[in-house]
């Protein structure tokens, strides 16, 4: 068979059919068909190094105990423009290793097609997610504490399943009436905060997107609404939009009355 046809014949097998070929592939004189075979066990290795990480951030919510538990992470606190979103996420802790989400992570370590596909995922395998905003008028009004706070407890009220148990990256959130742990650098430990980041992200990044449409001076598509050097700028010459934070604004606008 030519290399072309073996690499063929190989796609259209099932994981455990190309490990079984894999073996052959390797003692076959041909180099290319030799690295194929290689290629494949490669893969195999590198699968279940993944498997086990991400095993390790299930087993990490399982720690706190047989009971529903839901993750829950923001994205968006630190923009000039645009609203701040959270999520909350409750996963089936006991999947078997088949069902579990393979490649999540904290969400800014992804690239966002990564992201994006991850995102369907978790909302298919979730046994509950919420997803939850506060605008840029709130942000203003209330501060971004309590706002960042407010939306953690917005998406859990919302849960179809009701946790026992809150799992928060990085400091407790206030006022939950639920049991509520925080995990420094949770969204790179644990499987449910670290989906919390993601779809947050997710959807964050595709609203911020359809406002680019609205008001596409900002850059809005490249930056979703963080100081980048272009934003700035096109606030200098253009003035704010209705999504933009005058309260994260105040330096940037008085520096530019001052000239």
């Amino acid at each position: 068979m030519s290399f072309k046809d073996i690499k063929q014949y190989v796609s259209l097998k099932d994981e455990v059919g190309q490990l079984q070929t894999a073996d052959f592939l390797i003692k076959d004189h041909r180099k290319n068909v030799s690295n194929l075979g290689k290629q494949i066990l490669k893969n195999k290795d590198k699968k279940e190094k993944e498997i086990k990480r991400v095993q390790g951030m299930y087993d990490f919510d399982k720690n706190f105990g047989d009971i529903i538990i839901a993750g829950v992470d923001e994205v968006g606190r630190g923009p000039l423009a645009g609203p701040i979103v959270g999520a909350a996420v409750v996963l089936d802790l006991n999947a078997l290793e088949d069902d579990i989400i393979l490649g999540i992570n904290d969400s800014k370590k992804l690239s966002s097609k990564k992201r994006e596909e991850l995102a369907e995922i978790i909302k298919e395998k979730a046994l509950s997610y919420e997803i939850a905003g506060l605008d840029n008028k709130e942000i203003d009004e209330k501060g971004i504490a309590w706002c960042n706070n407010e939306i953690f407890k917005i998406a859990c009220s919302k849960l179809n399943k009701k946790p026992a148990l809150v799992i928060s990256d990085g400091y407790a959130v206030k006022g939950l009436n639920i049991r509520n742990n925080f995990v420094v650098k949770g969204d790179a430990k644990s499987a449910s905060i670290a989906c919390a980041s993601i779809i947050a992200k997710v959807y964050r990044d595709n609203l911020m997107h359809k406002y680019a449409e609205k008001y596409p001076q900002y850059g809005f598509e490249h930056n979703v609404g963080y100081g980048s050097i272009e934003h700035i700028e096109a606030i200098k010459k253009y003035g704010i939009c209705p999504i933009h934070r005058m309260s994260f604004l105040k330096n940037i606008i008085d520096r530019q009355c001052e000239t």
